[in-house]
């Protein structure tokens, strides 16, 4: 596959996967998804020779999340009707997120700018995160009447806590990357200027390491964890259906394409 919307290369056992739509924040629609999709499956099929896969964004994002504009969000909403927005989550973003969580070799992420939405939990996602101060993280779901999905409920509790991811979930507020780090969300904040030095140092050092024991740290945490991923990604994907076939959905992203504050009715 031709890459049109990332950027992918191999070097010294680290790969290193950049989205690559900095005039859109690195906002995904199903062709970034499924670009992504092809260049995680290079990884896990031995097709390159990758020990390590490092993700981030290009420009002042890492991902803003689903590109609302492109149809990112199920390509409804705006007053063109009722829509499954649970549909673009079964077939593309949450393969994906299966696909990361269950690769051979560690995954790093280097937030360098917005992570929300999708974007927030595929950045959220990495064995090692590693953020830019000036990023932030961002559930913004309720702002335009749709609820956290892409793993959001299953993975913020467990890093956050209940009453922190609950609260970042409902009143949709940026979260610093000192106070994510704080939260043990993330693991650690790091100047703008030094993030891809330091994110380079872990991953050169990950690609030289045990890496059959380095993919079972990773199931075993997974496993430990209850094994309930695959349901909450269910239970995500049917509450989208309904949320996003509520009035309050068509309106969040008509007011978001106009640029003015939605007007919400619970509807």
């Amino acid at each position: 596959m031709a890459y049109e919307h990332i950027l992918f290369d191999v070097a010294d056992g680290v790969a290193t996967l950049t989205i690559n739509r900095p005039e859109r924040m690195n906002a995904l629609h199903i062709g970034v998804i499924a670009e992504m999709i092809d260049a995680v499956d290079k990884i896990r099929d031995g097709l390159v020779d990758a020990r390590v896969l490092v993700m981030t964004g290009t420009g002042r994002a890492f991902c803003s999340g689903a590109d609302l504009a492109g149809g990112g969000a199920g390509g409804g909403g705006g007053g063109s009707g009722p829509v499954d927005a649970g549909k673009v989550l079964e077939t593309h973003f949450n393969p994906l997120l299966e696909r990361l969580f269950a690769l051979p070799v560690p995954f790093v992420t280097a937030v360098n700018g917005a992570a929300a939405g999708a974007g927030c939990s595929y950045a959220l996602a990495g064995d090692i995160v590693v953020a830019g101060k000036s990023a932030y993280f961002l559930q913004a779901f309720v702002n335009i009447g749709l609820v956290p999905d892409v793993g959001s409920t299953w993975m913020l509790p467990r890093l956050a806590g209940k009453a922190r991811a609950q609260a970042m979930m409902m009143l949709g507020e940026r979260i610093p990357a000192e106070t994510a780090a704080d939260w043990g969300m993330i693991y650690k904040a790091v100047d703008d200027a030094a993030l891809m030095a330091e994110v380079g140092a872990i991953a050169a050092k990950l690609a030289k390491g045990p890496t059959r024991s380095y993919a079972l740290i990773r199931q075993g945490i997974r496993d430990s964890l209850d094994k309930t991923l695959t349901e909450a990604l269910m239970v995500e994907r049917r509450n989208q259906l309904h949320a996003g076939r509520s009035a309050d959905f068509a309106e969040g992203v008509t007011a978001f394409l106009q640029k003015r504050p939605a007007v919400f009715t619970g509807k």
